[in-house]
């Protein structure tokens, strides 16, 4: 077999080498198991398991302490370190960090995590096989999250940037032991400020919608909230939009509707209705326009 970064190994405990540790194999590949990587206390000839890292100076490591995640796998992590021309560093679980790159981070600065935020990523190697961490995708966080019951409506919750857009911030709310917790928005109307990717905020639940068990969220007390629904994303775009206008209409692909405002086209057309219904906009082909009073 070829070691690989992040995986868990199975290995032979093979020799002792005072004063380093121990190496293991797999019958081809002996691998270093330092003493301080050790849990317990293991003997030759008995099997361990342990991840495989690269250490400092680029050589493939065991140790018997588990991280948070392996590679492929999705976690929540602590931001613990900053470098302004390489990235942000995590704490991942080994008593060493993982790096998230500056190309995974959002273009503007102000958005990007500070020490103390906890950012979702998924664990991967870059070109020469050393760990990286990379941004978790939405379709990837989907998978891991659950729907919203009914009865959040009105509840208050912990929710945490995973996209920071303006015209709203994409969050995941937290659900207890349920999953990851479950996709919400924030409009940019319902929030004080643009918020940054690893930030947790206090957000009131506004709309629960029944076909993708999504909530909308507002940062607001409920007297202050005048529109919380889908209608109140569209509106907000295109009140940030020096024309007023957008290029998405009821004809506009359903891949790129979710895309870019994290729901359905069906719910998508519904807010339009509702907007139009209102008097509050006007559709011009392809294009949706704030009316101008």
């Amino acid at each position: 077999m070829s070691f690989e970064a992040g995986t868990m190994a199975t290995l032979e405990v093979a020799r002792e080498i005072a004063p380093n540790g121990y190496f293991l194999t797999d019958g081809e590949q002996d691998i270093l198991l330092h003493y301080s990587e050790i849990v317990g206390k293991i003997k030759i000839g008995e099997r361990v398991e342990v991840f495989l890292y690269h250490d400092t100076y680029d050589r493939m490591m065991a140790t018997m302490n588990r991280p948070l995640l392996l590679k492929g796998q999705t976690a929540k992590l602590e931001v613990v370190d900053i470098h302004p021309r390489f990235g942000i560093f995590l704490e991942m679980g080994l008593g060493r960090n993982l790096l998230l790159p500056v190309r995974e981070l959002p273009e503007k600065k102000e958005l990007r995590p500070v020490v103390g935020d906890h950012v979702y990523v998924t664990m991967d190697t870059d070109k020469s096989g050393r760990l990286i961490a990379k941004t978790t995708r939405e379709d990837e966080l989907i998978r891991l999250c659950v729907h919203a019951p009914e009865s959040w409506k009105n509840r208050w919750v912990d929710a945490t940037v995973y996209k920071p857009l303006q015209m709203g911030t994409f969050v995941v709310c937290d659900a207890g032991v349920l999953g990851f917790g479950v996709i919400g928005l924030i409009p940019g109307g319902e929030r004080p400020r643009a918020l940054r990717q690893g930030e947790t905020v206090k957000v009131r639940v506004t709309h629960v919608r029944p076909e993708d068990g999504r909530v909308n969220l507002s940062m607001k007390a409920a007297k202050e909230i005048s529109r919380t629904d889908d209608a109140e994303v569209i509106l907000q775009m295109m009140k940030d939009r020096p024309d007023g206008g957008i290029p998405y209409s009821d004809k506009t692909e359903a891949d790129i509707i979710m895309s870019r405002f994290g729901f359905s086209k069906s719910a998508f057309k519904r807010a339009l209705g509702k907007l139009l219904k209102e008097d509050l906009i006007e559709l011009k082909e392809n294009w949706t326009y704030l009316k101008k009073k």
